[in-house]
């Protein structure tokens, strides 16, 4: 078969389908079985399995699409394809040759160009620089933590340039610390894209300095710390934010830690069940890149120090719906402090 990197076996876990997905840059992977097509597996088909409390280790068969759209290759046109991709949405087609084994598989950009399924963005985003940074010293004693170097460019350049990839062209920064410096930073690389910065006069916390763009901001935005790198598709993200009609939703990595130890397990009576040798565990970690609806700003107090999180509870408890949009780990870089500094420079290289 062509592009084995777009299929999966029935029996491939929903971790080592997020993997294949992340590192192929896919966004639905063909569901194979002796060679032939049983169905889909799509990145929506992951979230919805994670959300529901499925375990990583779980098949997909358990959750995969066994009643998606094919085409026999008989029937196969350039202008079928497109009628269906332009009703259904779909991010691929496969296919089949007549005792269903897989003749290829056809990708909208195969139909399309990128433009006509709407990849560009037209949405401000918040980029949160204030803090100083002290997981990164000694370099932040002399830069603030936004203009670290990450390569071949700062940290700050390399967080903007997956919202500018999308055609995204309009930045709030907020900044205390060393924030002067950062200023003249954007002042002479004169950037292409429009930048306004938030000042605080003193630390707001993560969230606290959102509360000045109320009124200036009246339209769904994204909120990221300067310290993370996601790569993601930040238009699948919106598409969910607005589906599940959410007033705020947060970007989650699909995160096993391992124990490197022998766990016990200990029954009713207080004596030992079992020794788990490096037991495993799954959380979806939250990775600092939010998508909000802009009447969630009234719930954030004037001039008062305030993180993202406590915005997050005190709107969950007013009955707000916040929502969670998982994504593999390896999708998701955080530069704020050394160990993590040192993977992102072997990983951008």
């Amino acid at each position: 078969m062509k592009d084995d990197a777009s299929f999966i076996n029935p029996k491939f876990t929903i971790r080592q389908a997020l993997k294949q997905m992340s590192r192929e840059g896919k966004k639905c992977l063909i569901v194979v079985k002796e060679n032939k097509f049983v169905g889909t597996l799509s990145d929506g088909d992951i979230r919805r399995a994670l959300l529901s409390a499925k375990e990583m280790d779980s098949p997909v068969q358990e959750i995969f699409n066994q009643n998606s759209l094919f085409v026999f290759k008989k029937e196969f046109s350039k202008n079928t394809v497109k009628r269906i991709f332009l009703k259904e949405k779909y991010d691929v087609i496969p296919i089949l040759n007549s005792d269903n084994s897989i003749h290829k598989i056809v990708e909208w950009i195969d139909v399309f160009s990128k433009e006509d399924k709407g990849e560009n963005l037209k949405i401000p985003v918040v980029i949160m620089a204030g803090g100083m940074g002290n997981r990164l010293k000694p370099f932040t004693q002399v830069l603030p933590k936004p203009l670290v170097p990450l390569n071949e460019k700062t940290v700050i350049e390399n967080v903007i340039e997956k919202f500018t990839d999308l055609g995204i062209d309009k930045f709030f920064i907020s900044i205390n610390f060393k924030g002067k410096i950062l200023k003249a930073f954007f002042e002479e690389l004169n950037p292409s894209y429009s930048i306004k910065f938030i000042e605080e006069k003193k630390p707001l916390g993560t969230g606290g300095s959102l509360q000045k763009l109320k009124g200036v901001i009246k339209s769904t935005f994204m909120v990221t710390n300067c310290d993370v790198v996601i790569d993601i598709d930040h238009n699948d993200l919106i598409d969910f934010h607005k589906k599940n009609k959410c007033d705020l939703t947060l970007v989650a990595s699909a995160k096993e830690i391992v124990i490197p130890y022998g766990a016990c397990e200990i029954n009713d009576e207080g004596y030992l069940e079992k020794i788990l040798e490096k037991p495993k565990l799954d959380y979806l970690i939250n990775t600092g890149l939010y998508v909000i609806q802009p009447s969630i700003l009234n719930y954030i107090p004037k001039n008062s120090f305030f993180h993202i999180t406590d915005l997050i509870e005190k709107i969950r408890k007013d009955g707000k719906k916040v929502g969670v949009f998982p994504i593999d780990d390896d999708s998701w870089i955080d530069v704020g402090q050394w160990e993590e500094y040192r993977n992102a420079v072997k990983r951008l290289n």
